[in-house]
């Protein structure tokens, strides 16, 4: 849904702690046995078993992970069940510190890249900055929703932020003093997810009712889709957007390709999952001969597909994790996923007789 502007409705900011420690070190190495498919040139695609050596490790939670984001080339935040926002290393496997001031499990984090700063958003319906290197309190608190928070996306100049609620409402945020200045409420709205498009004065989100849209008030609701909508990234153009959607057994379980320029049109669909996809994201152009994107699911499995053409190019079975809840671009050759049950994992795409996806290291 794209959303435009409306008059100022100020909410008193309130204030909370927060703590922070900090934990190094890798645990060991361990054996991880996985399963991918790639496709060949050919047109035929194999599956194949690989063994590789892993590091595991100082786990970043001590519950389940709900959502990773990348700060940088090197750090990664990420919150969870355990209440807790974490900076890690993720190139060195250490904890660069440990935010904690939410009473309930953090829902999702947002962070402008290449920046000190970044958000945390919970199920105690507030809205966190943190600050990398100030102090160990959060820089501002956002408290304005009545039910959880389970959207928020930052400006590109930091200056704004966005929140979206179960409780049918989005809001716009001064970054700097903490007041709200927009609200907007649309019926059955149970945000999923929400993302500011680059270069562009709309925010994108999924929600419950199955559409996507763009703004504060609606601009665009892009076609209904079959089911829930959880998902949603922009490319860095801001020309297309990726989202996905829930499902079981095969039935939804897809990511969409959508044009945010004139035409709004569906370009492409991403099938092959089979329960719920929880994560979509554009992969870096230096990465493969073709765009790529990839995806993550309920199913334990990472794929990468052709952005134009839908077909899959490699799948990363993660056994034993869990539902992998969040996907996230590390650098121009890795990714992060959070699960369910085994933390978050470091994932390497390589070049070989097609893209491969492999375990590096989990923590």
């Amino acid at each position: 849904m794209l959303l435009p502007r409306s008059r100022p409705t100020p909410a008193p900011p309130q204030k909370a702690s927060c703590r922070l420690w900090a934990a190094m070190g890798k645990l060991q190495s361990k054996l991880r046995h996985s399963t991918y498919k790639y496709s060949r040139p050919d047109g035929i695609i194999e599956e194949r078993t690989q063994t590789n050596a892993f590091q595991e490790y100082s786990p970043a939670h001590v519950d389940t992970v709900s959502v990773v984001a990348a700060l940088n080339s090197d750090l990664c935040v990420s919150g969870g069940k355990d209440k807790t926002v974490v900076a890690y290393n993720w190139k060195t496997g250490n904890v660069v510190k440990r935010f904690k001031g939410h009473e309930r499990e953090v829902t999702k984090v947002s962070c402008v890249h290449k920046s000190d700063q970044f958000f945390s958003a919970s199920r105690d319906r507030t809205v966190m900055m943190w600050d990398l290197h100030g102090s160990v309190q959060p820089r501002q608190h956002f408290s304005g929703h009545a039910m959880v928070v389970t959207g928020v996306a930052v400006s590109p100049d930091s200056s704004q932020l966005c929140t979206g609620s179960r409780d049918n409402s989005l809001l716009l945020w001064d970054v700097g003093t903490g007041q709200c200045v927009e609200r907007a409420a649309v019926s059955r709205n149970l945000v999923t997810h929400l993302c500011w498009v680059p270069r562009e004065p709309y925010v994108l989100q999924t929600s419950e009712d199955k559409t996507i849209s763009r703004g504060l008030q609606v601009a665009h609701q892009f076609p209904t889709k079959q089911h829930i909508q959880t998902y949603c990234e922009a490319s860095e153009d801001g020309h297309m957007c990726i989202s996905c959607s829930s499902g079981f057994g095969g039935e939804g379980c897809e990511a969409t390709l959508w044009d945010l320029r004139q035409t709004r049109d569906r370009i492409c669909e991403y099938k092959g999952h089979f329960q719920t996809v929880a994560s979509c994201v554009f992969l870096p152009r230096a990465l493969a001969l073709m765009p790529v994107v990839a995806t993550s699911s309920h199913d334990c499995r990472v794929k990468i597909w052709n952005r134009d053409t839908g077909a899959c190019l490699s799948t990363l079975s993660l056994d034993g994790s869990g539902p992998l809840t969040s996907l996230a671009v590390g650098d121009t050759r890795s990714l992060l996923c959070a699960s369910f049950s085994r933390g978050i994992h470091l994932l390497r795409v390589d070049h070989g007789p097609g893209l491969e996806l492999r375990e590096v290291a989990a923590f």
